[in-house]
């Protein structure tokens, strides 16, 4: 059997491990790059696989980074099942299609651009489209958590739940060659335990080969309760004393109605009132109706709200679901009194780019970073204290403050996977550290040597691994 790391290797970014045997080869994630110039043109490059060889592909949850290149992957041949978890198909349905949106209006972009400087070029062509995007969906093989399935006659898989975004899956395969089993587990991106709305990740007991994700596995997250007063002083500073606006960056998947839910308690506790709240991300109104959808997947906490929207609604009456371009251009014009939550969460496209053009030069107002920032995306330049950036072609001094809100993160931090890693009765006879950048991986990996006594690897991009 043969490993080999096509993404998310000493990155973030681009997820995609291809397994290999005699008899099957198959992909855990097919995710997009996303940060960084090079980032397009990786995206665009053919894979360094056959895709009309795979069997299948082990989907582990939505964000396009995990899911964002199944349609190009589709073009180029592939034709097998995707399986993911029910609620991430659901969630596939809308993201798929509008990242799909996303390469037609930066390929339109381009070929103005290319036209008015008479060049040409290829990225003046989407990667996909939104019909491609909508093709794609429809090799999507939906299923439940802990139940085995067979997707091919060597293998053995099921999903459980990972606690990060709705539908988020820890991936648990049994590949089987020459009559021996070897259990391969994928943890995907793995949730912070003790947080309310989802589950904490499922406990694995055993595995012989373990991948194991470091985005956070050199740093630790400020609690819950500061990151909530935090939060709650931002607001009351901008909006009652400054009288400017609040602007936040969130994934529209999962950040945002994770930023939904806790206003909503503030404003229950009193320590927040009369808000005027707008949600402007049509993904981000899709799925949150798709969230409520799957109330069984929430935790105790959050399913005491038996209709967590309408409930919402009567403790935030002025939260606003924006849809169309008109209504988003016209938020532009609040000057004072306004949280705004938009995509993207890494600020490198959709409607947030436009609500920071027109508040980020406002010393009034705050930006507050709900989650990770990769490298090379706008959010991480914000983060690291950039005074000036470019966004549509216009120079926009960064007058906001940025607030980094690190409690809020959907992914698990240094202890946490540690305590996760724990779990297993004994060592993984192999450790792949992968999903982190270079720096907080190596940090994470040493943990696991240190700590835990085991055998580590940190796999580098594109390296092949034989099992």
């Amino acid at each position: 059997m043969k490993i080999t790391f096509y993404g998310a290797a000493r990155e973030v970014t681009g997820s995609c491990y291809l397994i290999e045997t005699g008899a099957v080869r198959f992909l855990v994630d097919c995710g997009m790059f996303q940060g960084g110039r090079e980032a397009p043109a990786r995206n665009r490059r053919p894979f360094d696989f056959d895709p009309r060889a795979l069997d299948f592909v082990l989907l582990t949850h939505a964000h396009i980074d995990h899911s964002g290149l199944l349609p190009k992957l589709m073009l180029e041949g592939f034709t097998g099942p995707i399986h993911a978890t029910g609620a991430t198909a659901d969630l596939l349905a809308v993201m798929l299609p509008d990242s799909g949106h996303i390469q037609e209006v930066e390929a339109e972009r381009a070929l103005r651009k290319q036209k008015s400087s008479r060049r040409a070029g290829v990225a003046a062509t989407p990667i996909y489209t939104v019909q491609d995007a909508m093709d794609c969906l429809e090799q999507l093989s939906p299923l439940v958590y802990d139940q085995w399935m067979e997707p091919h006659a060597d293998i053995r898989c099921r999903f459980h739940d990972a606690g990060h975004i709705l539908g988020s899956a820890i991936i648990e395969i049994q590949v089987t060659e020459g009559g021996k089993t070897t259990t391969l587990v994928f943890s995907g991106d793995l949730g912070q335990p003790g947080r309310p709305i989802l589950r904490d990740p499922a406990v694995i007991e055993a595995a012989d080969v373990l991948f194991i994700e470091s985005t956070y596995g050199n740093r630790m997250h400020k609690d819950l309760p500061a990151t909530l007063e935090e939060l709650a002083q931002v607001i009351e500073r901008t909006l009652r004393v400054k009288h400017g606006n609040v602007i936040i960056p969130a994934f529209a998947v999962g950040r945002t109605q994770e930023v939904i839910y806790y206003l909503h308690q503030l404003v229950r506790q009193g320590r927040l009132r009369d808000l005027d709240i707008f949600v402007d991300s049509p993904m981000a109104t899709a799925a949150t109706r798709i969230t409520m959808q799957h109330m069984a997947l929430f935790d105790d906490e959050a399913r005491h709200l038996a209709d967590w929207r309408s409930s919402a609604g009567s403790s935030l009456p002025n939260l606003h679901f924006i849809g169309s371009v008109d209504e988003s251009m016209a938020l532009n014009q609040i000057r004072s009194g306004a949280i705004i939550i938009s995509a993207s969460g890494m600020c490198d496209a959709g409607r947030i780019k436009h609500h920071l053009r027109h508040n980020l030069g406002r010393a009034e107002c705050s930006v507050l970073i709900t989650g990770f920032q990769a490298q090379g995306t706008l959010g991480r330049r914000l983060v690291d204290g950039v005074k000036r950036v470019r966004i549509f072609g216009q120079d926009i001094p960064v007058r906001a403050p940025i607030h980094t809100l690190g409690g809020f993160s959907a992914h698990a931090d240094q202890r946490a996977l540690l305590d996760w890693a724990g779990g297993f009765r004994r060592p993984p006879r192999q450790t792949f550290v992968v999903h982190g950048e270079e720096a907080a991986a190596l940090a994470f990996a040493e943990r696991l040597r240190t700590d835990n006594g085991w055998t580590v690897t940190v796999p580098e991009p594109g390296q092949s691994v034989t099992l």
